[in-house]
C-alpha cells in the first residue's frame, strides 16, 4: 500500500515514448493471490516511547536494535501552506538552503562531514506540503557526530547568498527542462484546475518567483517558522530512548535561563490563511497545445477527501480495483487488452485540505479518442456494477499484503507514527488499518466511486498536438485551449482537425 501524506509524494504514471505496440494479453486469467498471514489483521504498532522537551518539542523514539543504525527525522509543522503570500517558495527553499551552510560551517564542509561519517543528511519540503523534513541518519556508533551536525543545519543556518544565487540558477534551468515534458505539463494544469489561487495548485515557482527569493525571506521564514513548539522529533533504531531525551535536552532544549547560544526558545508560529477551495465546477477539458507531439498526455479527476476522511479505506480500495497497478482494470484494458499505452494508473491524494482523485496515462497521438473512450467507460462501469467477488477480494489482499512488507522496515513504522501525528489520526489507526481495509464492502466500493467520480463534473487535461487532438477532445465537451506556458489560446496553433 502506498502511504498518502504531506511529506510523502504519489506517483501516478509512466510517461514513456511508445516506440512499439505491446503484446496483448487479452483473456489472461490473474491466477495468483497476495498471500496474506491473518495475523496481520491483528496486528499491533510497535509501541515508540514519546515525550516533550519543556520547550514543546515533542519526541517519539522507536527501538529497533536488529542493526546497528539509526534514522531521525525533526518535522517542522510549517511548509509550502505556509509561505507568506507574496513569497511562494519561502518553505521549499529554506528547508533546501540547511545544507548550504551555518554559521560555522560552509556548505563544503557540511558534505565533507556527513560523507566522512557514512551519513545521510537532508532536507526538503513541497510547495503545498503542511511540514518541511530534515532527516539524517547512519551508524549507531556515530550518533553524537551526526547529531551534532543535525543540529547545526537546523539551529545555525546562514543562507548564503552566492548558494542561493546557484540554487536558484539550477531552478531556473530545471524549470525550462520540465515545461518541455508533457507529463509536468498535465499536471500543472490539472493541479491549476483543481485548486485555483490555493498553495495546493503549486507544482512549480514561476522564474520570476524564483528569482525574488532572497537570504533575508528564507531568514524570516527560518525565523517565524522553525520552533520546538511547532516540530516533532522522531527517531527509528539502534537507540535507547532514556538517552536520546538527555541529548535532546543538551542539544535542542532550553537549559538554565534560556538564553545560552544554540538553545531553542518556544515562541508563536503564524497560521496560514489560506483560501477556500471551491467545489467542482461542470466538467471542462483543458487542451495544452504542444505542437508536433505524437503523444497526448491525459488525466481525468477531480476533489477527492482530506487524510482523516472515514472514506479513505474504501477510496484505497476502489483506486486499487481502478488503476492501483498492473492487475487493475485501467492497465488491463488500455495496455494488455488495447494495447494503447505502456500504463494506465490512477492515485489520490489526501492532505490537511481536500487531495485529489484522478486517472492518467500518455498514449500515441491516433488512438486518443479510444483512450478517452475507454478511461470513461472504466469509470462509468465502477460507479455502475458491483466490484466481482475475485476481483474486490484481490484488491484487498494487495493493499494488506503492501502494508504488511511495511512492517518490516523500521522507517516505514516511523513514517506511520509521525503520518498519525501530523494529521491527528487515532491512536489505534495503523493498528486498526488492516481489519479497516477487509471490512470495506463491494457496496463501499460503489458508494464512494459515485461520491469521488462525478462524471458531470469530471475534470479532464490533454496535453498534445491541438491540430490532431481539438476535434476528437470537443467529443467529450467543452474546450480550452492553452500554449505550453499556460496561457489561454483562441484557437489550435492552426484549424483543429474535426474528423
Amino acid at each position: 500500500m502506498k502511504l498518502k501524506s504531506a511529506i510523502m509524494t504519489l506517483a501516478l504514471a509512466a510517461s514513456v515514448a511508445l516506440a512499439q505496440q505491446p503484446q496483448t494479453l487479452k483473456g489472461v486469467v490473474i491466477k495468483g493471490k497476495t498471500p496474506i498471514n491473518k495475523e496481520v489483521l491483528k496486528f499491533e504498532m510497535p509501541k515508540a516511547y514519546e515525550t516533550e522537551l519543556g520547550n514543546g518539542l515533542r519526541v517519539i523514539a522507536l527501538e529497533n536494535h536488529k542493526l546497528p543504525t539509526f534514522a531521525m527525522q525533526m518535522v517542522i509543522l510549517s511548509g509550502g501552506l505556509s509561505d507568506p503570500a507574496d513569497q511562494p517558495g519561502a518553505a521549499q527553499y529554506t528547508a533546501t538552503m540547511l545544507r548550504e551552510g551555518t554559521k560555522t560551517r560552509s556548505s563544503r564542509q557540511i558534505a565533507e562531514a556527513v560523507e566522512s561519517l557514512g551519513a545521510t543528511l537532508s532536507a526538503s519540503s513541497g510547495l503545498s506540503s503542511p511540514v518541511s523534513s530534515i532527516t539524517a541518519g547512519g551508524l549507531t556508533e556515530n550518533f553524537d557526530q551526526i547529531m551534532e551536525l543535525f543540529a547545526d543545519v537546523i539551529l545555525n543556518p546562514s543562507f548564503p547568498a552566492d548558494d542561493l544565487n546557484k540554487l536558484k540558477t539550477r531552478a531556473a534551468a530545471q524549470l525550462r527542462a520540465q515545461r518541455s515534458q508533457s507529463g509536468f505539463l498535465a499536471n500543472e494544469m490539472f493541479l491549476k484546475t483543481i485548486y485555483g489561487a490555493h498553495p495546493a495548485g503549486r507544482i512549480a515557482l514561476a522564474p520570476a518567483q524564483i528569482q525574488g527569493l532572497t537570504p533575508e525571506t528564507l531568514k524570516q521564514f527560518h525565523a517565524a517558522h522553525y520552533k520546538p513548539n511547532n516540530a516533532i522529533f522522531a527517531i527509528v533504531g539502534d537507540v535507547n530512548p532514556a538517552e536520546i531525551v538527555a541529548k535532546l535536552e543538551k542539544t535542542f532544549g532550553v537549559q538554565s535561563g534560556g538564553t545560552q547560544s544554540g538553545v531553542w526558545t518556544r515562541g508563536d508560529v503564524p497560521r496560514p490563511d489560506l483560501p477556500k477551495i471551491n467545489e467542482p465546477a461542470p466538467s471542462k477539458i483543458y487542451l495544452v497545445d504542444r505542437p508536433g507531439s505524437e503523444q497526448t498526455n491525459l488525466i481525468l479527476g477531480n476533489l477527492a477527501i482530506e487524510r482523516n476522511d472515514p472514506d479513505y479505506y474504501a477510496l484505497d480500495v476502489m483506486n486499487q480495483i481502478l488503476g492501483g497497478g498492473a492487475s487493475a482494470r485501467l492497465f488491463l484494458n488500455l495496455r494488455e487488452d488495447k494495447g494503447y499505452t505502456y500504463g494506465a494508473y490512477s492515485g489520490f491524494t489526501a492532505a490537511k485540505y481536500r487531495g485529489v482523485f484522478r486517472a492518467n496515462t500518455e498514449v500515441q497521438t491516433k488512438v486518443t479518442k479510444g483512450s478517452m473512450d475507454e478511461l470513461i467507460y472504466e469509470f462509468k462501469r465502477i460507479r455502475d456494477e458491483k466490484t466481482p467477488d475475485d476481483e474486490f477480494d484481490r484488491a484487498k489482499r494487495t493493499i494488506v499484503g503492501g502494508f504488511a512488507l511495511q512492517l518490516e522496515s523500521p522507517q516505514s513504522l516511523l513514517a506511520n507514527i509521525i503520518t498519525q501525528k501530523i494529521y491527528n489520526l487515532p491512536a489505534d489507526y495503523w493498528d486498526t488499518y488492516p481489519q479497516k481495509i477487509a471490512a470495506v464492502t463491494a457496496d463501499d466500493v460503489q458508494r464512494v466511486a459515485r461520491k469521488y467520480l462525478d462524471l458531470t463534473k469530471l475534470q479532464i487535461v490533454a496535453v498534445g498536438d491541438a491540430k490532431q487532438i481539438a476535434g476528437v477532445m470537443k467529443q467529450f465537451g467543452g474546450v480550452e485551449l492553452y500554449d505550453t506556458e499556460g496561457k489561454p489560446l483562441q484557437s489550435a496553433s492552426a484549424e483543429a482537425k474535426t474528423n
